[in-house]
């Protein structure tokens, strides 16, 4: 080989001595710099930190609000063979308590749907029944079963100030949801309802307790009629609740000796 192939080969061998070294240290710093990335967390790497995307870093995550459905709930929250337990018309000063102490004996949660003005003249009762782990319900002012056929601005106050009674009553509890009387939800009601966040609450079944045909015939409705759904309608208010006590003492055992937990309706949708 002459001296310039010499000279030639040499210069070969030195770049890529010297190419081999740079690829070397390239890999190497790489691997440095991921390792770097990782120890400092996923926001190093390019993933959007809270309040990165033109929000105030300095501030709170600001999560937006569940919105409440304005569609009729029936279902219970626990699934399953779970049933809620609705009491409407109360509070009553002689009823409530009795039917407090039968839910404490049975360890069973319920939602009471109050009466406006009953809520504001018995805040003790309501109080007591948040205390104990019960849910509120908006039962509007007057009980009106024939609402449904009123102005919506009538609706609304009958809604809405009932609503600001119970709140006041309890202390700043949330009512968590609305019944019409008699069942005589509008869509102007659900609306305003659920823009409140009370979700409308149904019935599946009717004790017709109300009626008071007695203990033994209200036991037997709910026997009969729990097929139908969930969510089982009594009154503490309105006028004589014996009946409703008496049937309640056997309902409650009843229910969890077949396999039915205690649970609240549904307020959100999946």
């Amino acid at each position: 080989m002459g001296l310039k192939g010499k000279y030639t080969a040499h210069i070969a061998v030195v770049a890529s001595a010297v190419g081999l070294s740079l690829a070397a240290w390239g890999a190497a710093a790489l691997t440095d710099t991921e390792a770097t990335n990782q120890a400092a967390g996923p926001s190093s790497q390019g993933a959007v930190r809270p309040g990165a995307s033109g929000q105030d870093d300095k501030g709170p995550d600001k999560v937006p609000p569940v919105k409440t459905p304005e569609s009729i709930a029936h279902a219970a929250e626990a699934g399953g063979k779970a049933v809620n337990i609705t009491i409407d018309d109360g509070p009553d000063p002689r009823w409530t308590p009795r039917i407090l102490e039968i839910l404490k004996e049975n360890d069973v949660k319920a939602v009471f749907c109050m009466v406006g003005p009953n809520a504001k003249q018995h805040p003790d009762l309501v109080k007591r029944i948040v205390a104990e782990g019960h849910r509120l319900c908006d039962h509007t002012v007057t009980h009106d079963t024939g609402m449904d056929k009123k102005p919506v601005a009538y609706q609304r106050q009958q809604i809405m100030d009932a609503k600001r009674m119970i709140e006041e009553a309890s202390g700043g509890a949330k009512v968590e949801y609305y019944r019409a009387p008699g069942g005589a939800f509008t869509p102007a009601s659900r609306k305003l309802a659920a823009e409140a966040g009370m979700r409308p609450l149904g019935w599946n079944v009717d004790t017709k307790d109300f009626e008071r045909p007695g203990a033994a015939a209200i036991v037997s409705t709910v026997k009969n009629e729990l097929s139908n759904g969930p969510t089982i309608l009594f009154h503490d208010g309105g006028g004589d609740r014996s009946q409703t006590v008496a049937a309640l003492k056997e309902i409650l055992p009843w229910l969890k000796s077949q396999g039915h937990p205690t649970s609240f309706p549904v307020r959100t949708t999946p």
